[in-house]
């Protein structure tokens, strides 16, 4: 039988089982360095004791690179050979912006106050002489249709954007936002990364997706997928060539510069064996418990957590819990305290969340709660607070 979440939330020793962390800890980090479940470390060690007897590539479990392309497709609603095994989002990222074929006063158009690596390989085109514009909008985190209609033009050859805010939580109109964009043939790149596991993602109106494993997912770090659809390729050259994103039939160097066909061709050298067996595992558990199930299991937690806040007097970034783009991050501050100090609080109690800066020097306090957390774990983390 799949495992549901109302069975973990019910049955404290199948979810201590399934999730040892909250055998230690009230984990609500997630937004940030997620712990393994167990059956994700349980993938890992395995291949690792396999490895001790063999060559680590003979040693791989068999298809298991098709394998975690597939459950990846699925859950963005790919074809499986347009998603690649890169890892982390910054070099996915990265390869996709030195890539891109723009000329020189062309434009792209990104925001400024979203994570860094969703800036830093866009701001670095600056140096081929692109135009980098900095998105205007009213309030931090908030991307709507609207923002990004009316800063493109004739120029603009890409759009990249979270599908949430890591401070905010707020979660853009990915396919509205996306057909805009199609319409004037711009490209649109998406940092997936804070609603890849948290939240349905569907690429039907994306060009390109990234996202490591390490947060919403449940895998382990720098077991990341970059998506890039199969019309978009010729507009995402390459950057990086090896063995085996290059032809080398036998192993020997060729007289040309020959790309793979396919997801294959952005993967220039061997994989993260163990990282693709964790990340396998952790695609199966989304794919039992459900991404439907578990998005409106967020939603209910935010549903009534925002409103607890707010009564003890704290400012609440995106406060609305009835919105729909409401995600799974809350963040707060309260005028007159030490969030720092809070946060630290929280932590010598057992209570990991996160410490955050909002652009202007604001400290935060961020919740990021995933299914598995209890109503129980929650209530004791407002006490504390």
């Amino acid at each position: 039988m799949p495992l549901t979440i109302s069975e973990i939330l019910q049955d404290e020793t199948l979810r201590q089982r399934e999730f040892p962390v909250a055998a230690k800890q009230t984990f609500l980090a997630h937004a940030g360095v997620c712990p393994l479940p167990r059956r994700v470390a349980e993938a890992v060690g395995s291949h690792a004791q396999v490895c001790m007897g063999d060559d680590q590539e003979e040693a791989l479990a068999p298809g298991v690179v098709g394998q975690v392309r597939r459950l990846a497709a699925g859950l963005i609603g790919a074809e499986h050979d347009e998603v690649s095994l890169v890892g982390p989002t910054s070099l996915a990222l990265s390869q996709v912006a030195a890539g891109l074929q723009i000329k020189r006063g062309q434009n792209v158009l990104i925001y400024h106050d979203c994570y860094p690596s969703n800036v830093y390989p866009w701001m670095a085109l600056a140096d081929r002489g692109v135009e980098v514009r900095l998105m205007n909008i009213r309030e931090l985190g908030k991307v709507r249709v609207v923002d990004v209609q009316g800063q493109v033009d004739e120029d603009t050859r890409l759009v990249a954007l979270a599908s949430a805010h890591y401070l905010t939580g707020w979660r853009i109109n990915v396919d509205a936002i996306g057909r805009m964009l199609r319409s004037k043939g711009i490209l649109f790149c998406l940092d997936a990364i804070q609603t890849l596991g948290a939240f349905p993602t569907s690429v039907a109106n994306v060009d390109i997706l990234a996202a490591d494993a390490h947060k919403w997912l449940l895998g382990p770090c720098a077991a990341g997928i970059l998506y890039v659809r199969k019309e978009a390729r010729p507009q995402i050259r390459p950057v990086v060539h090896g063995w085996h994103n290059l032809q080398c039939p036998d192993y020997l160097t060729q007289d040309d510069l020959v790309f793979h066909e396919g997801a294959r061709r952005y993967e220039a050298g061997t994989h993260n064996f163990l990282g693709l067996h964790g990340l396998k595992a952790a695609l199966e558990l989304i794919q039992e418990v459900g991404i439907d199930a578990i998005a409106a299991e967020l939603a209910r937690k935010r549903l009534w957590l925002v409103p607890e806040l707010v009564a003890k007097g704290y400012t609440v970034l995106h406060g609305d819990a009835h919105a729909d783009n409401a995600g799974g991050i809350t963040s707060f501050h309260r005028e007159g305290t030490d969030m720092r100090e809070l946060y630290q609080k929280l932590k010598s109690a057992g209570v990991t969340a996160s410490h955050r800066i909002l652009p202007g020097g604001q400290a935060v306090v961020r919740l990021s709660p995933h299914y598995y957390n209890t109503d129980a774990e929650l209530r004791r983390c407002l006490e504390l607070l």
